[in-house]
């Protein structure tokens, strides 16, 4: 399809997930290839290439044609004062020669527009401009072979010109998108070096590689494929696919994302992604998801285009009425001004205003690692009312850390925990390595010892130290008289003991570690007026002490998996538009009930079918990130639609020439300017947004 209007283009499909959007076309599936491209989006890439060409192409032949219309437009003579120069038999017949080229090459994407629209009963943008270059091309043709009046062949040609470099523009910027894909499809090598059986390593294409193989990654070099490493120690920079711009620590048994960037050391990788099973791959097909969904927003958008075709075709209507008969004034002029009404009038920039920022937020977000699966869950997320966080993993980091430490008999708080680390520094309990993190270099430990059920023992620095549990205490009649203990289990934290040469010296409590990034976003939630709830499978104690610390709205404990579904619904019937954070496998049915779904901490499994948006990191901070992404986007869709159409207040009238008695008239090719104009603010404007952490 050579010519098709550029506001066919805008994204329009059917989302797959649980959001209903009916009425727009079905998603294309497009499939990885394991060369950096992307499958069938080639294809829809080329098309869209195809039409930039086109348009660029209609445009540079016109612009070098509108020259000599514009040294033969007598208008332009008078003006330029080369009447004599250039006047010569037959001057009229050549001007409308170049004219007609101008109007069928250039002017044919619009020609073949107003076809399309009208034989879908829908008029539009082209129908205007198809109108008002066909008006002024056969009134001019008349002029030129009889018929007394005035020539504006130049206003036509440079009309032309101005929507073709308008079209031009659009749609680069549309094809940004696509862009974007192409950059991240551009992250992954053309090839591998496989380790052959033999230990040497052979150069092989990316679609060669198959499960279970293993490549070495040498300095400086990309990754070429999702897996695990098996040897080697580096760090990693994935910064363009998750948005953290600290290089990452990896070494054996960690994974590695295909097209992040190996750092100073070499890594040798046991692939287990291939093609489109690839985290990248997950990504691009996200990407295009959404960009091809279409949005609530736009349904807007597409309302106020039919309203404006009809107010151009009525107002030029009552425009040529006016000046014609209620004026009188010559059919030259009143055309002119029915030709500059439809012109400002077209809802050029409006079938951009919506598009662009739908592709420059999706862009955006799959750069920070904020994925969008479903346009309209995400355009909601600026009218939530209501987080809901699991806790386990995403509030707090699912390990043991230690909370506070309780010194009974005066020796320092600091050498309890020591001592208490020391022996743990043998023991395979994640209480134990809960201890042992969060001490500097413990001393050693000999006749390390495991008391069944209820502890370990070891002698540490000449003493004999135990860390056991209270019910050790019970059977060996020890009394505990501080209070701290019964404070610190009344929360649900797990306390243990540390016993120096059978003398109870202190106790350490431990719980799962609240992160820190938890507080900022909890309190970002709040400052943006959302109550911030919790749900978790833990006792009511544990999530008490949880919900305190944060500082939570609301929160529900001991809750099972195939519960936590119900509790949305009972937040969602308080009248709260909620969303639901988790880690997208225990949560999938509470993430499918909410309004929003976040599954957050996805890593390389982005592919979580129930959420709406996939947060890469497990940061909780992004979750106000994609709630203010969210909000600046819905307002620079708003910001683009006032001013695509919103400008026709001031611009129409002036264009009827309701302000010809004090000389202020704007003639086709200013109105073509200034609706031109609107469109390169709306794209300036769209590529302003920023995510804000």
């Amino acid at each position: 399809m050579n010519d098709e209007p550029a506001s066919e283009t805008s994204p329009a499909s059917q989302h797959t997930g649980q959001h209903e959007d009916s009425g727009h076309a079905e998603t294309e599936k497009h499939e990885y290839s394991g060369h950096g491209g992307h499958g069938d989006d080639a294809g829809h890439h080329d098309h869209h290439a195809h039409m930039v060409a086109d348009f660029r192409r209609r445009f540079w032949i016109s612009l070098v044609l509108t020259v000599p219309i514009l040294l033969l437009s007598p208008l332009i003579q008078g003006i330029l004062g080369i009447e004599e120069t250039l006047q010569f038999p037959g001057d009229l017949v050549v001007l409308w020669g170049f004219s007609s080229v101008v109007f069928v090459y250039g002017g044919w994407p619009f020609l073949k527009g107003i076809y399309e629209e009208l034989s879908d009963w829908a008029p539009g943008m082209m129908t205007l401009i198809a109108v008002a270059i066909t008006v002024a091309y056969v009134y001019s043709s008349a002029v030129v072979f009889g018929l007394s009046g005035s020539i504006f062949f130049w206003e036509l040609a440079t009309l032309i010109d101005v929507m073709l470099v308008g079209h031009w523009i659009e749609m680069r910027s549309v094809m940004g998108a696509s862009k974007a894909l192409e950059e991240l499809a551009k992250l992954m090598p053309q090839t591998a070096h496989r380790l052959t059986a033999d230990g040497d390593t052979e150069e092989v294409p990316l679609d060669a590689l198959q499960h279970g193989d293993r490549v070495l990654i040498r300095p400086g070099e990309k990754i070429p494929a999702d897996g695990d490493v098996v040897e080697g120690h580096s760090s990693v920079n994935e910064a363009m696919l998750t948005g953290e711009s600290v290089p990452v620590p990896k070494e054996e048994g960690n994974e590695v994302i295909g097209g992040s960037i190996n750092g100073e050391g070499s890594l040798t990788v046991e692939v287990q992604k291939t093609g489109e099973e690839g985290y990248l791959s997950q990504v691009i097909d996200m990407v295009q998801e959404a960009q091809e969904t279409k949005s609530k927003t736009q349904d807007l958008a597409n309302r106020a285009a039919v309203w404006l075709t009809a107010i151009a075709l009525g107002g030029g209507a009552v425009t040529m009425f006016v000046w014609s008969v209620v004026m009188g004034a010559d059919v030259a002029f009143a055309l002119e001004r029915t030709v500059t009404v439809m012109v400002i009038t077209c809802p050029h920039a409006l079938g951009l205003a919506v598009p662009l920022v739908v592709a420059v937020s999706t862009s955006l977000s799959a750069q920070n690692g904020l994925l969008i699966r479903d346009r309209t869950a995400f355009e909601a997320a600026r009218n939530l009312e209501a987080v809901i966080f699991d806790k386990t993993g995403t509030l707090t980091k699912g390990r043991f850390g230690v909370t506070d430490t309780l010194s009974f008999n005066g020796m320092a708080e600091e050498d309890v925990l020591r001592l208490a680390a020391a022996v743990e520094t043998r023991s395979e309990h994640p209480i134990g390595k809960g201890i042992v993190d969060a001490v500097e270099d413990p001393p050693s430990v000999e006749n390390f010892n495991s008391i069944t059920g209820k502890g370990i023992e070891g002698r540490v620095n000449g003493q004999d130290v135990k860390v056991v549990s209270p019910g050790y205490l019970r059977e060996h009649g020890f009394e505990m008289t501080d209070s701290g203990y019964e404070e610190l289990s009344g929360q649900g934290k797990t306390v243990v003991f540390v016993i120096v040469d059978d003398e109870l010296v202190g106790a350490v409590a431990l719980a799962d570690i609240i992160r820190e990034e938890s507080r900022e976003a909890i309190r970002t939630l709040k400052d943006m007026g959302i109550q911030v709830m919790m749900l978790t499978g833990d006792n009511r104690q544990v999530a008490e002490w949880v919900a305190g610390e944060l500082g939570l709205d609301d929160y529900f404990a001991e809750v099972l998996p195939d519960e936590k579904a119900d509790k949305v619904k009972e937040v969602q019937g308080r009248g709260l538009v909620t969303a639901m954070v988790g880690d997208g496998v225990n949560d999938a049915p509470a993430l499918a009930t909410a309004d929003v779904g976040i599954a957050i901490g996805a890593g390389t499994d982005v592919a979580v079918e129930t959420a709406d948006i996939v947060l890469v990191r497990n940061d909780p901070r992004d979750v106000t990130a994609i709630l203010k992404l969210a909000q600046a986007t819905y307002n620079k869709m708003v910001q683009n639609l006032w001013w695509a159409a919103g400008y026709n207040i001031f611009a129409i009238p002036v264009a009827a020439g309701v302000l010809y008695g004090w000389g202020i008239l704007f003639g086709p090719a200013v109105g073509a300017a200034l609706m031109s104009l609107s469109t390169v603010i709306v794209a300036i404007n769209a590529r302003l947004l920023t995510v804000e952490r």
